[in-house]
C-alpha cells in the first residue's frame, strides 16, 4: 500500500502546488525526474556491464535492475509536462521563464545562445527528448526480452543477443546520457561550459542506483522472491562497486572544479562563484564530506559490505546525498542565495517513487523473480560442474 500512498501524497501537493507556485512546482518537478532518470539509467547500466562482464555475481539481482531500467518508457511519459514548461517558456520571448531561460532569450542579444543557436531550440529540445526516450526503451526492452526468453529455452542465442546488445549499447548510453544531462540540466545556466557534466551525472547516477540496488535485493530476499538465490556474495561485491563509485564520483566532481578554477574563465567560473554563497556553500560541503568522505571510511572495511546496521542507513544516505547533489545542480537557479527545502520537492518526489514502484511491482510479479537459465546462476550460488569429462572416442 506504500506505492498507492505516495502517489496520492504526491498528486495531491502536486496539484496544489501547480496553482500555487507553478514556477516552484516546474523546478520540483524537474528535480525528482532527474533525480530518478539517474535510478533508471544507473540501471540500465548495471544491467549493460553484466553482460559485458559476463559477470556472474550480478546474475541473481539482474532481473531487479532490467526492471528498474525498463522504467525508462514510464519517465518518458513523466517528461511530459517539462516539454509543456518548455514550449510555454519559447512561447514567451521576453518574460519570465518557468524553466529554461534560454528559450526566453532573443539569440541575437545573447552571446552565449547565439553560439549555441544550432541545438538550443524548441524543437530541438523537444525532439531529442522523444530521440532519447525512443532509444532508451529500444535498449531496455531488448535486454529485457532476449532476458525473458532465456526463461523459457536457455538458449545460448539469448545470451548472445544480450551481449551484442550491451556491445553497442554501452556507446549508445554514454552519448544519450551526456545529451540528457546537457538538455534537461546544463542547459538551466546555458552560458555554462563543462565538458565533464555528462561523466559527472553518470557517476552519481551509478552511485544511486547500487544504493537502490542493495536496498530492493534486501527486501526481496527478506520477503522470499530472492530468498535463494541472494546471499553474502551478491551483497559484498554490490558493496564493493558501490565503494568503487563513491571513489570514481569523487574523482568527477573534483575534477570539473579543478579544471574550471585552474583556467578561471567567466564563462565557466560564475556557475561555481554562484554556489558558494549563502547556505550553498554549506550544501557543497555536505556533498564533500556526506557524497564522499563518510562512504568512502565506511566502505573501506570489508565486514562493513555485509552489515545492515551499517549499509541499510548508508544506502538510505546515499539517496539524501544524491537528493542534495541534484538540488546543487538545479536550484540555484530558482533560489539562487540559499537552499530551500520546499515540501512540492517532497511531493514531486512521493509522486515519482509512488508511480514507478506500482509499475516496477507490476514488472516484477509477472515474470520470474531472477534468470532461472542464466548460465552464471549455478556458478553465483558457487555450484560448480566437477564431474569428470566423458571420454572421448574414435570413430568407428
Amino acid at each position: 500500500m506504500l506505492p498507492l500512498a505516495l502517489l496520492a501524497l504526491g498528486t495531491f501537493l502536486g496539484i496544489i502546488g501547480l496553482f500555487v507556485n507553478t514556477r516552484q512546482f516546474a523546478y520540483s518537478y524537474l528535480l525528482a525526474f532527474m533525480f530518478f532518470l539517474s535510478i533508471c539509467l544507473g540501471s540500465l547500466f548495471l544491467t549493460i556491464l553484466h553482460h559485458l562482464f559476463d559477470a556472474n555475481w550480478t546474475a541473481p539481482v539482474r532481473r531487479v535492475t532490467e526492471h528498474i531500467a525498463f522504467l525508462l518508457p514510464v519517465m518518458g511519459i513523466l517528461f511530459i509536462p517539462i516539454a509543456l514548461f518548455a514550449v510555454r517558456d519559447a512561447n514567451h520571448q521576453g518574460g519570465e521563464a518557468m524553466l529554461y531561460e534560454w528559450l526566453t532569450h532573443d539569440p541575437h542579444m545573447d552571446h552565449a545562445l547565439h553560439a549555441k543557436q544550432p541545438i538550443f531550440q524548441i524543437s530541438w529540445f523537444i525532439g531529442v527528448a522523444v530521440a532519447l526516450f525512443l532509444i532508451w526503451t529500444w535498449l531496455s526492452w531488448n535486454l529485457r526480452k532476449w532476458s525473458l526468453r532465456q526463461d523459457v529455452t536457455g538458449a545460448a542465442v539469448c545470451t548472445f543477443a544480450m551481449r551484442k546488445y550491451s556491445a553497442s549499447g554501452i556507446y549508445i548510453f554514454a552519448i544519450t546520457l551526456t545529451i540528457a544531462a546537457i538538455f534537461w540540466v546544463k542547459s538551466l545556466e546555458h552560458q555554462w561550459f563543462s565538458t565533464m557534466y555528462g561523466v559527472y551525472y553518470f557517476a552519481g547516477s551509478v552511485w544511486v542506483a547500487l544504493c537502490t540496488l542493495y536496498l530492493v535485493a534486501l527486501l526481496l530476499q527478506r520477503t522470499g522472491p530472492l530468498s535463494g538465490v541472494v546471499h553474502k556474495k551478491t551483497f559484498h561485491d554490490t558493496g564493493v562497486l558501490l565503494f568503487a563509485f563513491t571513489v570514481f564520483y569523487a574523482y568527477i566532481a573534483f575534477a570539473q572544479y579543478f579544471l574550471i578554477w585552474n583556467a578561471a574563465i567567466p564563462e565557466e567560473t560564475f556557475w561555481y562563484v554562484q554556489r558558494e554563497t549563502g547556505s550553498w556553500w554549506d550544501i557543497g560541503l555536505v556533498l564533500i564530506f556526506g557524497h564522499f568522505l563518510l562512504p568512502f571510511l565506511m566502505l573501506l572495511r570489508i565486514d562493513t559490505k555485509l552489515s545492515l546496521p551499517a549499509m541499510i542507513p548508508l544506502c538510505v544516505w546515499g539517496w539524501m546525498m544524491h537528493f542534495c547533489d541534484m538540488s546543487f545542480n538545479i536550484m540555484p537557479v530558482l533560489h539562487s542565495q540559499n537552499f530551500n527545502l520546499h515540501w512540492l520537492d517532497l511531493g514531486c518526489l512521493a509522486f515519482f517513487a509512488g508511480v514507478l514502484s506500482l509499475v516496477f511491482i507490476r514488472y516484477f510479479r509477472s515474470h520470474a523473480p531472477y534468470p532461472i537459465k542464466d548460465p552464471r546462476l549455478g556458478e553465483s550460488l558457487g555450484v560448480h560442474h566437477t564431474g569428470a569429462l566423458p571420454p572421448i572416442t574414435a570413430p568407428e
